[in-house]
């Protein structure tokens, strides 16, 4: 699945070693699902939160919200939700999002990619970084690096010994795994969490 992208970034050294180490270990399925609006509530779930802590409480809320239809997801008791760790204002975020869905999942589904973003931006509590972190996770595109995102900057940082990462330096970074940037993501992500970085 990753021959290409992988034959393509193993022109940078950093890349190189980390697909070495992790060519076998790293995934675009974590999200992938039919259901675009639980996708989305299990980004929110994910903002600002450790990896493992994210897990629990997704865990949590998948349990909470088995078997019940968008509306009586939108009628569950905000404590009842706040109780498996989610903060009240993701509480909110979470009912826009499954609100939403009640009124547009059908003509949503039909969109490309562009317009899926203008309608995401429009829900309260969507911004930039889960619209990256769903399109690529949930729609599978190839060429995604989120800049807003922390531990793939710090990774960035402490694999390209770059303390004073600039823009324009990200930029070419991004420029040069072009069009495999969601691959060189998951390596990224995938260092940073194992705490392995390129020497």
């Amino acid at each position: 699945m990753y021959d290409k992208a992988f034959k393509h970034l193993k022109k940078d050294p950093v890349m190189e070693f980390l697909i070495s180490r992790y060519h076998d270990k790293i995934s675009l399925d974590d999200y992938k699902s039919t259901n675009y609006a639980l996708s989305l509530s299990n980004l929110i779930i994910d903002q600002q939160i450790s990896f493992k802590a994210a897990i629990t409480i997704k865990k949590r809320f998948a349990l909470i919200i088995q078997n019940l239809s968008y509306t009586e997801i939108l009628n569950l008791d905000n404590d009842k939700i706040q109780s498996i760790g989610v903060s009240f204002r993701k509480v909110e975020y979470i009912k826009n999002v499954f609100s939403f869905f009640i009124e547009n999942e059908k003509r949503f589904i039909d969109l490309d990619a562009e317009k899926m973003k203008e309608e995401l931006i429009s829900i309260k509590g969507i911004g930039k970084w889960t619209i990256e972190m769903f399109l690529m996770f949930e729609l599978g595109k190839p060429d995604i690096f989120s800049k807003g995102d922390i531990a793939l900057i710090n990774s960035v940082k402490r694999n390209y010994k770059m303390d004073d990462l600039d823009n324009d330096k990200l930029n070419n970074l991004i420029k040069s795994w072009s069009p495999y940037n969601s691959t060189a993501s998951l390596l990224l992500w995938k260092s940073v969490e194992d705490k392995v970085f390129f020497n």
